[in-house]
């Protein structure tokens, strides 16, 4: 399925008057992540381009950026199409978030810690599930996550998992049923708040370790049999 702007226009100012590939890999990685170009979507270099404004040339570069991030997939004689995992990616995902996010929370220090971002996903996904908004909820899930492995202060992290988590977004993405998917995370988010709050950083950790594992085998499950049904993954 072709796509034109997908609502770009109202990006196009943040390109500002210095555009870039990578602002527009930027743009169109959150746009990505945020479910507006949905996995198996082809991207329309006329459609983006017009909307934001910028040259063939200038896109054709965003796109390579985001195909080397392994968002999208280029397939030849057919365009650029965003990537549809297969479950290996899921776990491989899954295994690299565990590395990353227990080691941040292991290697925290002593407290108190920097827990304002963190706070603010957990009521934004607490607010978004009163609201029955569950893709809210999955955005908000992600946003605890970044902020998480943002306590390590570390930009190399931060550009790690930047691209980790929105290429997780493209297996939430494929499920047909985000609120039995989201709606167990939004305590265990709080309860790992509350555990560094209180400065119990060994505790923070064993809670996440057994998040991530319980999410994964939760995705797995889920995604395996919405790809067995569906068309053969690209990328």
């Amino acid at each position: 399925m072709g796509t034109t702007g997908g609502g770009l226009h109202e990006d196009r100012a943040l390109l500002g008057r210095t555009s870039t590939a990578e602002r527009v890999a930027d743009i169109l990685r959150t746009r990505i992540a945020e479910g507006y170009f949905p996995p198996g979507t082809r991207l329309s270099e006329d459609g983006i381009g017009g909307a934001l404004g910028v040259s063939r040339n200038t896109l054709r570069e965003a796109f390579r950026l985001l195909t080397h991030e392994r968002l999208l997939v280029h397939e030849l004689n057919r365009g650029v199409f965003v990537r549809v995992l297969a479950v290996d990616d899921v776990v491989d995902i899954y295994r690299i978030r565990h590395l990353v996010e227990c080691a941040v929370v292991h290697d925290l220090g002593d407290p108190p810690f920097a827990l304002d971002g963190l706070a603010d996903a957990v009521a934004e996904g607490e607010r978004n599930a009163r609201a029955g908004d569950w893709k809210g909820v999955s955005t908000a899930n992600i946003h605890f996550h970044r902020e998480l492995v943002a306590l390590a202060g570390s930009e190399r992290t931060d550009e790690l998992m930047r691209g980790v988590l929105a290429e997780l977004r493209l297996a939430f993405h494929v499920v047909d049923d985000p609120h039995a998917l989201h709606e167990p995370y939004l305590t265990r988010n709080r309860e790992i708040l509350d555990a560094l709050r209180a400065g119990e950083r060994t505790t923070a950790e064993r809670l996440l370790g057994a998040y991530l594992d319980d999410s994964r085998a939760q995705l797995v499950d889920v995604y395996a049999r919405r790809v067995t049904h569906a068309d053969p993954p690209r990328g």
